[in-house]
């Protein structure tokens, strides 16, 4: 199981670096979405170190967004999902591990990318810290919880949108408390609470979201 669980992981992962585009696409459009906003706001420190929790972490939810229609329907298409529906390997597995490819290749990055993209929006580094500590907890879920809206609309017309549509409302916790947690650092309040908040949802997202996407497959290509 183990072993089939790599595999997975190891095998998209090769994939995606034989399509750089698709990494690349969705890391460009995180960067540029940060970097307009010092732009078109202008270099007042105290506003911009206001509203930079917020734009941050927008901007990573939406960047996620773009590359969730690709998780399953690659793999649908060519006829590879449906051979990992008839392998022995529990299928809970198998999704998971195509979960954590897709976060590697796309949350990770934008986690890497985060405080330098602060530095625009005068953040001390206290603050940065916080950043990327909740870009870390919080990148996961957004693909955790993508995955099950990425299979329900696995083979349906204009699937992107309705990803968004399922997907978006699920993630306003993350956003509240990844966001909370940076606002509360930026003003020393402190933001332990916040990243409680959002452990408790990366550890239950992990737990019941491959699970429900692997469910939602199987009812997607009957």
């Amino acid at each position: 199981m183990l072993n089939a669980f790599t595999t997975i992981i190891r095998r998209d992962l090769t994939l995606a670096l034989r399509h750089p585009s698709d990494v690349f696409s969705t890391l460009f459009f995180f960067v540029i979405v940060v970097s307009l906003f010092p732009l078109g706001i202008g270099p007042e420190s105290d506003t911009l170190r206001l509203i930079a929790p917020g734009i941050v972490w927008v901007a990573a939810l939406l960047a996620s967004m773009l590359a969730l229609e690709r998780l399953f329907s690659i793999d649908f298409a060519d006829g590879t999902l449906e051979q990992l529906l008839l392998t022995p390997q529990p299928l809970y597995i198998l999704v998971l591990g195509k979960i954590i490819a897709h976060w590697l290749l796309t949350g990770l990055p934008l986690v890497l990318m985060s405080p330098v993209l602060g530095l625009q929006y005068d953040l001390s580094l206290d603050a940065l810290a916080m950043l990327i500590i909740t870009l870390l907890l919080g990148t996961p879920v957004l693909s955790l919880i993508g995955a099950i809206g990425a299979a329900l609309t696995l083979g349906l017309r204009g699937g992107g949108v309705l990803i968004s549509l399922l997907v978006l409302p699920l993630t306003i916790p993350v956003l509240i408390f990844g966001a909370g947690a940076v606002e509360a650092s930026v003003s020393g309040l402190g933001g332990t609470g916040h990243l409680y908040m959002l452990g408790a949802i990366m550890l239950i997202s992990l737990f019941f979201a491959p699970l429900v996407a692997a469910i939602a497959l199987r009812i997607s290509t009957e």
